[in-house]
């Protein structure tokens, strides 16, 4: 579902993202982890077709992103770390905006809202300006353009920064419900968060990036099976001063 393929990204003498390869397959939520700088959002922004490598390849859906751009991105739904709403906008009027946008038939417009609105807890704000909510339900306003148009590959930068406890709880499982079965498919969905419970509670599978390198990728399961936390791991793996060898999960045991 989607591939990533030695992707570099240099600014000048500055490596952003070094040789960064993996897949993850139709169904599978994976925690995106690392510090700050680790090239995390680079990544992402590869991946979303905002940014273009140096070096390598990254394929959403059977569709390279680069070469193929309009079917990638109709396959994504992308909430970045800012969500990209309009604030002077009504929440109903900005989602059909959205799905024009998206290339979703005018047809399935109004039946694809209803759907995000009612998906993302919004029926009850769609006529508010968005300006006027909370970051929370602007926050799920993020979310809604995001699956507007269905897509079967979500990637989402930081999706409950910036929330309360109880926000990040609802955000969290309004995820884990977006992550789950869709007429029979499971959407596959990238998560990157600094909140590492957020990943226990949804992710299947954690990759680490490390200055710009692909530090760790292996089975959550696997890797607490010898009772260490993620956070424990998570120190241990972006404390090495070189990329874990492709054994990780042994790695990564205590």
């Amino acid at each position: 579902m989607i591939e990533a393929s030695g992707l570099s990204k240099r600014y000048g003498d500055l490596i952003a993202v070094d040789d960064v390869s993996f897949s993850v397959q139709p169904g599978e939520v994976v925690g995106f982890l690392g510090p700050n700088g680790a090239g995390k959002t680079t990544t992402m922004r590869i991946l979303t077709g905002f940014l273009p490598p140096t070096d390598g390849r990254a394929v959403i859906d059977g569709h390279d992103i680069f070469s193929d751009p309009l079917a990638a991105r109709r396959a994504i739904g992308y909430l970045p770390e800012s969500p990209p709403v309009y604030p002077e906008m009504s929440v109903e009027a900005y989602l059909l905006y959205v799905s024009k946008l998206k290339d979703v038939p005018r047809r399935q417009r109004r039946s694809a809202v209803d759907r995000a609105l009612e998906r993302c807890g919004l029926t009850d704000v769609r006529r508010r300006v968005i300006g006027a909510l909370s970051k929370g339900f602007r926050q799920r306003v993020g979310l809604a353009q995001a699956i507007v148009h269905d897509p079967p590959v979500m990637i989402l930068d930081e999706p409950t920064v910036g929330l309360d406890p109880i926000q990040i709880r609802e955000i969290r499982a309004l995820i884990g419900e977006l992550a789950g079965a869709r007429e029979g498919k499971a959407r596959t969905v990238i998560l990157s968060t600094h909140i590492l419970p957020e990943v226990e509670a949804i992710c299947q599978r954690v990759i680490i990036m490390h200055r710009g390198k692909k530090a760790l990728d292996a089975p959550l399961v696997e890797l607490q099976r010898g009772g260490a936390s993620l956070e424990e791991i998570f120190a241990r793996t972006t404390a090495r001063e070189v990329v874990v060898p492709a054994d990780a999960t042994q790695e990564a045991r205590p």
